[in-house]
């Protein structure tokens, strides 16, 4: 049988070639197949987009954006997958922002709503405008769906806003758009509404502060209202001036308790008292209220005796409650200009009286006397919250306390007897028999 002839050196190094190609083209599919899909191989580049919109003349939505703790939720976005971010110009945020809805967006308790609305304006693929002109909703990664559209003028709108600057920023995993506004979500505006602004809500007048039983220490019920000729119905669409009170004063528990330092004073509007109730109720009525929070140090130097009477934490916090709504910058103005402010309380009749001193508000009178130390802490137009570093009592109250601390040190203070001898004891007893130990000191 013959032999197989052997291979020759020609055929050889042919299949080699043939294998290194093979090799290095499956290599490089593999390699454009993980950068499609989006597989993270750790870190972000210094070419990443991400890199370029904070290095970007879109300064003011970068600030936004590191105020809003985004930034890891973004570093990871951008691992995943392309992304394209929707840049609304500078003097959109500058200038043509709402000054209401910009202070609502940087309050410590909004933090969630101002994270949707920023997701809101990134898409997590990335979307090529040169070749996009009919109508899209994408999702964003808040999750709500942006529209994509044209107009026949060539213009493109995402939502209703005009995208101004088509691929201003490029990068190898993502692209910005520059456009000419900021977009905001429904649920976000809803957010807004529902908390309202000072403007809104500022014709609605509350009835005074309410009247407290003193058997009860609780608030009685505000009488109800004359009878008058029946008003005109509204229109459709006019407001209702219904206000949410529950949801408004678990809010400014939750911005105490998040910004610190008020931890007492949250426990005994919540577990001790059942002040977080009865407040709410007031605000669901109309009435607006400005809490004088004292913090954890100054609660923490109540004694037994400012503790100890019945329904005494109750009273501590209404003394603290003004039927106003002040906020650091009225009371301040206020004490400027007219010296000293006397502000009604919840606690009846008595009132606190407000001061300025070393460039604050000073409350109280002379050693029971607390600074505003903490200004503005929640404010939305029903509630204000304003730390103070003391504890405040009525005058009538501390000369009270003063009173009661100098009857127990005299009490305090044992009488010692005085020994008599025994023909003293027996004097004494003769004179008794005759009704003249009365006279003498030493036998009574």
């Amino acid at each position: 049988m013959a032999m197989a002839a052997p291979p020759s050196w020609n055929n050889i190094l042919f299949v080699f070639l043939l294998l290194v190609s093979t090799f290095f083209h499956l290599g490089s599919s593999a390699l454009q197949e993980n950068h499609g899909n989006g597989s993270y191989s750790g870190q972000i580049n210094s070419n990443s987009v991400l890199v370029a919109l904070l290095d970007s003349h879109y300064t003011e939505l970068a600030e936004l954006v590191e105020k809003a703790l985004l930034l890891q939720t973004l570093e990871d976005a951008v691992g995943k997958h392309n992304i394209t971010i929707f840049a609304p110009k500078n003097e959109a945020l500058e200038r043509d922002l709402d000054p209401e809805f910009k202070r609502f967006l940087l309050e410590p308790g909004n933090l969630k709503s101002l994270q949707t609305l920023l997701l809101y304006h990134i898409v997590p693929s990335r979307i090529n405008l040169s070749h996009n002109s009919s109508l899209h909703h994408h999702s964003t990664l808040c999750r709500d769906k942006i529209k994509l559209s044209g107009q026949e003028s060539g213009e493109k709108l995402i939502d209703s806003a005009k995208i101004i600057r088509v691929n201003a920023v490029e990068r190898p995993d993502g692209v910005i758009h520059g456009i000419e506004r900021l977009l905001v979500p429904r649920s976000v505006q809803q957010d807004f509404n529902n908390r309202r602004s000072l403007q809104s809500i500022s014709a609605v007048k509350p009835e005074g502060a309410p009247e407290v039983d003193p058997r009860t220490h609780r608030l009685k019920k505000p009488a109800p209202p004359a009878k008058a000729a029946p008003a005109p119905a509204p229109g459709p669409g006019g407001p209702h001036h219904h206000f949410n009170g529950e949801k408004q004063v678990k809010d400014f528990i939750e911005t105490l308790l998040l910004y610190g330092g008020y931890n007492e004073m949250a426990d005994i509007l919540v577990n001790l008292t059942s002040l977080a109730t009865e407040m709410g109720r007031l605000v669901s009525e109309g009435y607006v209220l400005t809490v004088l929070a004292p913090n954890d140090e100054a609660m923490a130097k109540l004694t037994t005796d400012q503790l100890s009477e019945p329904g005494a934490p109750e009273q501590i916090i209404y003394y603290h409650v003004i039927p106003e709504y002040q906020t650091e910058e009225s009371m301040y103005n206020a004490v400027r200009r007219f010296g000293k402010i006397s502000y009604d309380t919840l606690r009846l009749p008595h009132k606190v009286v407000a001061e300025e001193a070393d460039g604050s508000v000073k409350f109280g009178h002379a050693e029971n006397s607390a600074y505003l130390f903490d200004p503005d802490i929640y404010t939305d137009g029903r509630i204000s919250v304003q730390g103070i570093d003391g504890v405040l009592f009525p005058l009538e109250e501390k000369e009270k306390l003063e009173t009661r601390k100098e009857i127990k040190s005299v009490k305090k203070v044992a009488v010692k007897p005085q020994r008599r001898g025994k023909l003293l004891e027996v004097a004494c007893r003769m004179l008794g028999t005759f009704g003249q130990d009365s006279h003498f000191t030493t036998c009574q």
